[in-house]
């Protein structure tokens, strides 16, 4: 841990970065779109449109940082689902794992509180609520199973994608594309977490854990799932790195220590 900490500390630092990033453009888009005193909240009055543009935002903002100097070099994980899932598969090592998670959940809190310095009272408006992620009418049961399955969803489109040499570049885009989707269509569900951190959070600064439990369950389930599925059907020397942004040029600390032997992309 001490070793893996004294060689790695700087990937762990932009993970933290990232998802603390990733929370203040949830606050800030949150805010203008819900805030009911938000022109842009009185200037769309459909919460369907609204939404979608919250998801467009989001799925914007998660391509951004997958492809940020930070992004390509960290991996871009910041969440602790798709990090299990790749440690799973053998891709991160275990310590890696563990100060990843870390980082990711301080990240979290810590963007959680820069957005609350910035933006105080919309932020804790009840119709934004800390962006908190909360089961939706439906119930805990449908948000349970509306979390495993979007996050088996992206756990899966992410390997298909990136272990295709010829379109591996465009994993961010389509991550950042389903983001996007799960915002509009399934955040009435469950709230669209499919990142324990993320929600850890929101309760933090807000208080608020209403169904907590779910989010550290349902994405890290959802994601192992996918992993298993893709190790029957691709086989785990198929999977070449846990970056979901391999340019060359950059380092990369999970080629550095595999548990299997290093695919050729050809």
């Amino acid at each position: 841990m001490i070793d893996a900490l004294r060689r790695h500390w700087p990937e762990y630092l932009m993970e933290a970065a990232l998802l603390a990033a990733f929370m203040i453009s949830a606050s800030v888009f949150a805010s203008l779109l819900e805030f009911p005193g938000s022109p842009v909240h009185l200037a769309i009055p459909n919460g369907m449109l609204r939404r979608a543009l919250m998801g467009l935002a989001m799925g914007l903002t998660a391509i951004a940082l997958v492809y940020s100097p930070w992004g390509s070099r960290s991996g871009a994980h910041f969440n602790p689902a798709l990090t299990l899932a790749f440690h799973r598969l053998g891709m991160v090592a275990r310590a890696d794992a563990i100060w990843y998670t870390g980082a990711q959940f301080a990240g979290s809190v810590a963007g959680m509180q820069v957005a609350l310095a910035l933006l105080r009272m919309p932020l804790g408006d009840p119709a934004v609520h800390y962006v908190a992620t909360q089961p939706g009418s439906d119930g805990l049961g449908a948000a349970f199973v509306a979390e495993a399955v979007i996050s088996f969803g992206l756990m899966l489109a992410v390997l298909t994608v990136s272990n295709r040499p010829s379109i591996a570049r465009w994993t961010g885009v389509c991550a950042g594309l389903l983001v996007a989707l799960y915002i509009t269509i399934e955040a009435p569900i469950s709230g669209m977490s499919m990142n324990p951190a993320r929600t850890f959070g929101s309760a933090v600064v807000g208080r608020t854990w209403t169904g907590w439990w779910i989010y550290f369950t349902a994405p890290p389930l959802g994601m192992l799932v996918a992993a298993e599925a893709y190790r029957g059907w691709r086989g785990v020397r198929r999977v070449f790195c846990a970056k979901l942004y391999h340019p060359p040029d950059v380092r990369c600390i999970f080629c550095e220590h595999r548990l299997v032997p290093a695919p050729s992309p050809s």
